[in-house]
């Protein structure tokens, strides 16, 4: 209990909340820092989430967070959207799961210029620890973790999303993630752990999308790495939806943490599902890393996997039909051709991300990569661009 106490302390600490001396070991429960009002965050405005809702709000789609559960007082989740039921906890005394969840799916507000990436979405709610995983106990137990994924599926979640992973693996995590994948669901989960050659779970499990983290200057969050890594988002000098605002409209900011880019990919996800019903989970797997920003070299990152995300390609773009998505054993750096969508809107000159322009066409040479592949680049290479709040 020490250890667990030790953990949520740290993660407290981390995201910038309040942590009391009420009691030997303990932490307080997150409280809001107030409505945001500022300028829009830089990852709000790399995905850009209003120009992806001409296309889809992610109507359709339940998202589940499984973590340390979702506050559902927020008023800037909408009436309904986080769902009840068998196993559901819709409070949430760390906070880390609010957060998550306010990042796939808050709604607009007039009070704030934060929103979620998918207000269309419903959310389910798991709770399967009460910390962030990263105190002296090894994490969060992954048996917990397994059950939650086990419930997520059965209630019927598309998107799976693992705000909190753990710092262990076990058969029955593998057993849970084999039952999510002959269901159809996409599992994300982010790389999490701050420690040189630590893994988190199931960021590290097969059949899972890895995701890694950077901030607005492009630099890895976390020091997790590996060949499982698969897209990168933001996770850092956040803006999200708070627990503990009683109702309100409430947030913190800034907020670092490598665990919530998976929420924004999670949430990208979400929109692609409902854009496009007709994908398996693992073709939405291979969009997301296929529509990536990548590189100039075009070669796989330990920390950021095959890219930035690139939220309206990966929901506008049309796709070869069934395209091997990236992988690190590959021996070239092209992946298959991306065309936009014949309804793409014009981006405007304020959209942070940018839209991929369509580079030469190439042909790839060998017998197991024989589809036509383009290089797609942007100005600004690797790196998102920079904001100045105004």
């Amino acid at each position: 209990m020490r250890g667990i106490a030790a953990g949520a302390v740290a993660a407290l600490v981390a995201l910038g909340l309040p942590v009391t001396a009420a009691s030997a070991g303990a932490a307080s429960c997150a409280n809001p820092s107030g409505p945001y009002t500022g300028a829009v965050s830089w990852g709000q405005r790399l995905v850009n989430p209003p120009r992806l809702w001409a296309l889809t709000r992610g109507e359709g789609q339940t998202v589940a967070v499984i973590g340390t559960g979702v506050d559902k007082q927020n008023a800037q989740f909408g009436p309904g959207q986080v769902l009840g039921g068998a196993g559901t906890a819709d409070s949430d005394c760390d906070g880390r799961g609010t957060i998550a969840a306010g990042i796939v799916g808050a709604q607009p507000a007039n009070e704030t210029t934060f929103t979620g990436v998918a207000p269309g979405v419903k959310l389910l709610p798991l709770r399967y620890t009460e910390s962030n995983g990263s105190s002296s106990d090894g994490g969060g137990d992954p048996g917990a973790l397994a059950g939650a994924i086990d419930t997520a599926v059965d209630r019927g979640a598309g998107v799976i999303l693992v705000a909190v992973p753990a710092g262990s693996d076990s058969p029955a995590l593998g057993a849970a993630l084999d039952h999510a994948k002959s269901r159809g669901a996409v599992v994300i989960s982010a790389a999490a752990a701050t420690q040189q050659g630590a893994h988190t779970y199931p960021t590290a499990s097969k059949g899972v999308l890895a995701v890694g983290s950077t901030d607005e200057s492009g630099a890895p969050v976390q020091s997790e790495a590996g060949d499982y890594l698969g897209i990168a988002a933001p996770g850092a000098n956040l803006v999200s939806t708070s627990a503990g605002g009683g109702g309100a409209v409430a947030h913190r900011w800034p907020i670092t943490d490598p665990s919530l880019a998976a929420a924004y990919v999670a949430g990208v996800a979400a929109l692609v599902r409902s854009a496009h019903p007709e994908l398996k989970g693992e073709e939405v797997v291979n969009r997301l890393m296929l529509t990536a920003s990548r590189p100039p070299s075009g070669a796989h990152d330990p920390r950021r996997g095959w890219g930035m995300l690139d939220a309206y390609a990966a929901v506008s773009s049309t796709l070869p039909a069934n395209a091997p998505g990236p992988s690190a054993a590959a021996v070239r750096s092209e992946l298959p051709a991306v065309v936009p969508a014949a309804a793409q809107v014009r981006p405007r000159s304020d959209v942070a991300a940018g839209v991929v322009a369509v580079g030469g066409v190439v042909v790839a040479a060998g017998a197991g990569i024989g589809v036509a592949a383009f290089r797609r680049g942007r100005r600004r290479g690797w790196r998102p661009s920079r904001f100045r709040a105004s």
